[in-house]
């Protein structure tokens, strides 16, 4: 297995993070929009370096960013204090992100990188985490449901003309 290692990200990495971001988001959901244009402008929008430089500023969010050797392959981001949606679970953080690139993965190293990423959650003592994932992404479902998250119900989300459908899923320590 290749060696990585994980740590909390500081502003200077947004520009990683930006470049991760916009190349997952294009991987996990490019396939799904009928307008390349519109998917661009969102990723460029939604994940710019400017942006994530900003997100990273704020008290709220902790960010990870995960290396092999030198190379970053991944991020995660936690919004602490948001309530789990449509509930009355108001002590809780939102899993925004956890991205890791998918040659990384193909090489059978995301697993354990992903796990690690749980690891350095659970030290923050939340307890309550909850997430979003595309209900046709039976992949990271079936991850998250072996790291004890469970569906708790379904929303939806527009971007631009394109309707989604996410499960909530959420874990409790």
């Amino acid at each position: 297995m290749e060696n990585h290692i994980i740590r909390k990200a500081i502003p200077a990495d947004a520009k990683f993070i930006s470049l991760l971001a916009k190349i997952n988001f294009s991987e996990s959901f490019g396939n799904l929009f009928v307008s390349e244009e519109e998917l661009r402008q969102y990723i460029d929008k939604k994940f710019s370096i400017e942006k994530m430089r900003n997100s990273l500023l704020k008290k709220e969010n902790v960010f990870w960013i995960a290396y092999a050797q030198t190379l970053p392959v991944g991020y995660a981001k936690l919004k602490k204090d948001i309530p789990v949606p449509d509930t009355d679970y108001i002590e809780a953080a939102e899993l925004q992100k956890l991205y890791i690139l998918k040659d990384y993965i193909l090489e059978g190293n995301g697993l354990k990188l992903k796990i690690d990423f749980f690891e350095e959650i659970q030290k923050l003592s939340i307890k309550r985490i909850w997430l979003k994932e595309l209900h046709t992404d039976q992949h990271a479902l079936n991850f998250y449901k072996a790291q004890d998250f469970h569906k708790h119900h379904t929303q939806s989300f527009t971007i631009g003309k394109e309707d989604f459908v996410f499960n909530i899923m959420m874990k409790t320590f």
